[in-house]
């Protein structure tokens, strides 16, 4: 059986951390940001964790 090949757009999007659980950027940061407050924003750029529900599949398409 051949090796798997990892889901480069996901590879890119996502990262594991040492524990092991998957750290992603938050949406919503591009543009429209007059209507925004200034801690939201702020908040927007912080990274966050994945949601358990959806941390299995993602280490699935990630292979690790």
């Amino acid at each position: 059986m051949p090796k798997l090949k990892t889901k480069k757009s996901a590879a890119k999007r996502f990262k594991i951390t040492g524990t092991g659980k998957i750290k992603r950027s938050k949406a919503y940061k591009s543009h429209i940001l007059t209507k925004k407050s200034p801690k939201r924003k702020r908040n927007l750029g912080k990274p966050t964790l994945v949601s358990s529900a959806d941390a299995k599949k993602i280490k699935k398409i990630l292979h690790n």
